[in-house]
């Protein structure tokens, strides 16, 4: 079994698909033509997706939260310090882990609130 896709609704489609193609480098996928054209398809890895879906009055949970809801992104090590470095030039903030782990990982939200968890995929894999 694999992830098919996660949905993220928004009420700013197009400004967060840019900013998950900033922070990621997550390319677009082709979408069907019968998807509404302020709908994003990303390519994520592995044949899995994101799908950013304009919703014009959505709100997101107050669960946001590393012990809540969250999405959690496991990338090479190398990766990590780049991922860091574009959130800072987009001024967001990254969050320390409350609970600690013998590998690296931290937080942070997106312009909508949505929690996101970054993960040293080369030390979890020797960790878990």
């Amino acid at each position: 079994m694999t992830l098919a896709h996660l949905t993220i609704a928004t009420q700013d489609s197009q400004s967060t698909t840019e900013f998950l193609q900033a922070v990621f480098d997550w390319p677009l996928v082709h979408r069907p033509a019968n998807v509404d054209p302020t709908t994003y398809w990303l390519d994520i890895g592995q044949g899995q997706q994101v799908h950013v879906l304009l919703v014009a009055d959505f709100q997101v949970s107050p669960f946001e939260k590393e012990f809540g809801r969250h999405f959690a992104f496991l990338f090479p090590a190398a990766k990590l310090k780049q991922i860091r470095e574009r959130l800072a030039q987009r001024n967001v903030e990254v969050l320390p882990p409350i609970r600690p782990t013998p590998f690296e990982r931290f937080f942070f939200q997106d312009p909508n609130g949505y929690m996101f968890e970054i993960i040293d995929q080369d030390k979890f894999v020797q960790e878990t």
